[in-house]
């Protein structure tokens, strides 16, 4: 397959990202509302749940990668444990110390975190070979 040209990578980086995005939010407020966890327990159950959505997404829509290579694959989950760090670290700043509520946490995390993440993908992780 073809690399697709940016002006296609961006639309289709935000509908794999909205997707992981509402996977990850409803994970995470699950676990927070229905298991109780804390809130840096429950952003993490979040991750968990959406990191498959946004690789298979992004390398088959997206980049049109193939979906099983090993050192596209590794730079993939440096990136993602990258964002994993910065939404924890965000958790953590507006909602444990700076006592926002969990949903405005949230929300900050969806908007800061996939600009970056795609920059990343798009330059490192998915990169043409």
């Amino acid at each position: 397959m073809t690399e697709r040209p940016l002006l296609q990578q961006v639309p289709l980086f935000a509908i794999v990202g909205a997707a992981a995005t509402l996977t990850h939010v409803a994970a995470a407020l699950a676990a927070r509302e229905l298991a109780g966890l804390s809130p840096m327990a429950a952003n993490f159950a979040g991750y968990a749940a959406a990191v498959g959505v946004s690789y298979l997404g992004n390398a088959r829509f997206t980049f049109r990668r193939a979906l099983w290579h090993g050192p596209q694959f590794v730079r993939f989950v440096v990136v993602s444990l990258l964002g994993l760090g910065l939404t924890q670290g965000l958790t953590w700043l507006l909602v444990e110390q700076g006592g926002w509520p969990f949903g405005a946490g949230l929300a900050v995390v969806a908007v800061a975190v996939p600009a970056l993440s795609f920059v990343l993908q798009r330059l490192w992780a998915f990169r043409a070979h």
